[in-house]
């Protein structure tokens, strides 16, 4: 039987027990590495161990050290929202490829209702994951409150604050932002408007930081009636515009804090008879495939997306294992604008 289970198959825990002399309970104790064990059994069962080459089942394992072998995914919107947005699609491909070269599942989770969000609290309550990526959290969400009373490990895509506790993943909001505005100056554009996102998402505030920095810096005073507040659908990006037309038909750029509501703004401005970028320049923010398939092709600022996901991803599995070591509390990843017809 040396290095070989009885019929050739793969050894099991009774096999070792049985070569050992002992019970099953303290063929498992000594695998978890129990200290209620003496070192005489210890190396009894180690050595059964060796000779038999027995390997343990790993969802046992996973079982006995508490794991679950699986993350969650959690996008606190609706699911209208989730499958209008590239930016989601996006970040869910860049996590799968991280945990692609791992054994570890990606339960993906939205919660963009009350009911939803409460189902998701008892299921996160029964610790049936061993961590959670959070993406797109509003100001207020108790999500994060809850994973932390839980103790769940947990990582965020976008900060909430710029005091955020929590392990998190961002690009850099502020910096995109004052860029695609200094090039609509460049491009010598004066009456500059920009539609935000959702005022309750710090990155959205940040985009807007951006913006008043830009001007600022350039000697522009800011104009407020130039700033239109949306969020992040098309609909709200065509609301603004209109907004924004209303109150200053002479502007001539228009910066939105994304891809999506500046597909919005271009259909408002084609049905009030101004021509991209002739009239008025367009500038967006994700640089997503929106922004590809526009016309005119629409200049954005490229967000890392894909590989903010992936940095998630790694982090929370640091987090999760207790590397020492792991990689800084809040990681932010640079953007670029990508100029195109629209500007």
């Amino acid at each position: 039987m040396n290095g070989h289970a009885r019929g050739g198959g793969r050894p099991t825990l009774e096999e070792v027990a049985a070569r050992a002399g002992v019970g099953r309970g303290t063929v498992s104790r000594v695998i978890n590495g129990s200290s209620k064990v003496s070192e005489h059994t210890r190396a009894v069962v180690e050595a059964a161990v060796a000779e038999l080459g027995y390997v343990p089942n790993r969802a046992a394992r996973a079982l006995a050290a508490n794991r679950t072998d699986a993350v969650a995914l959690v996008i606190p919107e609706p699911e209208a929202r989730f499958f209008a947005e590239p930016y989601f699609s996006d970040v869910v491909r860049g996590v799968g490829a991280a945990l692609a070269e791992t054994d570890v599942q990606l339960v993906l989770t939205l919660a963009g209702s009350e009911r939803e969000r409460r189902r998701l609290a008892q299921y996160l309550s029964g610790h049936r994951v061993d961590g959670v990526l959070l993406v797109s959290v509003h100001a207020g969400d108790p999500l994060p409150e809850l994973l932390a009373e839980l103790g769940i490990p947990t990582v965020i895509s976008g900060r909430r604050s710029a005091a955020e506790s929590l392990p998190s993943v961002d690009s850099d909001n502020l910096a995109g932002a004052a860029e695609a505005v200094r090039h609509l100056l460049g491009r010598g554009r004066r009456a500059i408007a920009t539609i935000t996102g959702p005022l309750d998402v710090y990155g959205a505030q940040c985009r807007l930081d951006g913006y008043r920095q830009a001007l600022a810096v350039a000697g522009h005073p800011v104009d407020e009636t130039l700033i239109a507040v949306g969020d992040f659908t098309e609909d709200g990006g065509r609301r603004a515009m209109r907004e924004l037309l209303e109150r200053r038909p002479a502007l001539d750029a228009v910066f939105a804090a994304s891809d999506v509501m500046a597909a919005g703004a271009r259909r408002e401005l084609r049905a009030a008879g101004r021509r991209i970028p002739e009239d008025v320049a367009l500038v967006g923010f994700d640089d997503s495939v929106v922004a590809r398939h526009m016309d005119p092709p629409l200049t954005s600022v490229r967000q890392p997306i894909e590989e903010m996901g992936r940095t998630m991803a790694r982090v929370l599995l640091e987090r999760i294992s207790g590397e020492p070591g792991g990689r800084a509390a809040a990681v932010v990843l640079p953007n670029r604008l990508v100029v195109r017809e629209s500007s």
